[in-house]
């Protein structure tokens, strides 16, 4: 089996980078790519451990991306050598999560529930702190009994103490991956909340624009989304990827390392016949 869309815990994964390819390992996964938000954080950590274990490891990353509707994220891939314009992008993109999380901790008070961003830094040791960390939060101050409650009741869309995600310019994000010798893939298409009618406009564009891969196989969409998705993509001229998205057994129980659309094991054609070629061909 391959994953090529995980997250540790230098996003919002529950599993260190190490613990996370040693949890790969186990689950008998040959080929991993770590993808994490906004961050590049783990990848030497990952990467080193993977070496060690056999297994064959993909630097990546997972960039929000500035979009009017749902949610756009792009994947790089690769990143074999990481440029200035995409360490200054990452440091835009922290800069407008820690005024966001700034945000939101004073939204927490209108709940009766205090804190401070430092206190969330050293009870999740990370910088990174993402709306699954505050959700956790809520649980251990007994607010919620569980992460989803927070999110349903608190964090989503609508919700008190809800907070817009700023997100970087898509040029500008293409860009900063092709410079660190990457590829740019679009990470769950279906995210973006376009309808079907108007959804391959949408990705003709976004071709036309230098998004190179299209990720058709997720966890989060039914088989037959997936597939429609991967005929989409070959008639568009998109190399297609699959990933699970894995955050780790506590944070998202339903998606299981090294398995896809329908629950189905992701079949390794997406490495060796799709982003393993593309990287070669860099």
């Amino acid at each position: 089996m391959i994953d090529l869309h995980t997250h540790s815990n230098c996003s919002d994964g529950d599993l260190s980078p190490e613990e996370l390819v040693e949890y790969a390992y186990k689950k008998k996964i040959e080929v991993l790519a770590l993808t994490d938000h906004d961050t590049i954080s783990g990848l030497e950590r990952a990467s080193a451990h993977a070496q060690k274990l056999g297994i064959d490891f993909v630097k990546g990353i997972e960039l929000g991306i500035e979009w009017p509707s749902g949610e756009f994220h792009l994947l790089g891939y690769g990143l074999s050598k990481v440029s200035q314009s995409l360490l200054d992008l990452i440091e835009t993109l922290q800069k407008n999560r820690e005024e966001r999380n700034l945000r939101i901790v004073e939204k927490l008070k209108e709940i009766e529930v205090f804190t401070s961003l430092e206190e969330l830094y050293e009870i999740f040791n990370t910088k990174n702190i993402c709306r699954p960390h505050i959700a956790d939060f809520l649980v251990s101050k007994k607010k919620v009994k569980t992460r989803q409650k927070a999110f349903d009741l608190y964090l989503a869309k609508g919700r008190p103490i809800y907070e817009k995600k700023v997100g970087m310019n898509l040029d500008v994000a293409i860009q900063a991956i092709k410079d660190s010798e990457g590829i740019p893939v679009l990470a769950h298409p279906l995210s973006l909340y376009v309808s079907w009618g108007k959804i391959e406009g949408v990705l003709t564009d976004l071709k036309e624009r230098g998004i190179c891969g299209l990720e058709a196989w997720h966890s989060g969409v039914r088989l037959s989304e997936a597939k429609r998705l991967e005929e989409l993509a070959r008639k568009l001229g998109f190399f297609v990827t699959a990933g699970s998205d894995f955050h780790g057994e506590k944070v998202r129980a339903d998606r299981k390392i090294g398995h896809t659309a329908g629950g189905l094991k992701i079949d390794s054609r997406f490495w060796q016949d799709e982003l393993s070629v593309q990287l070669k061909n860099l």
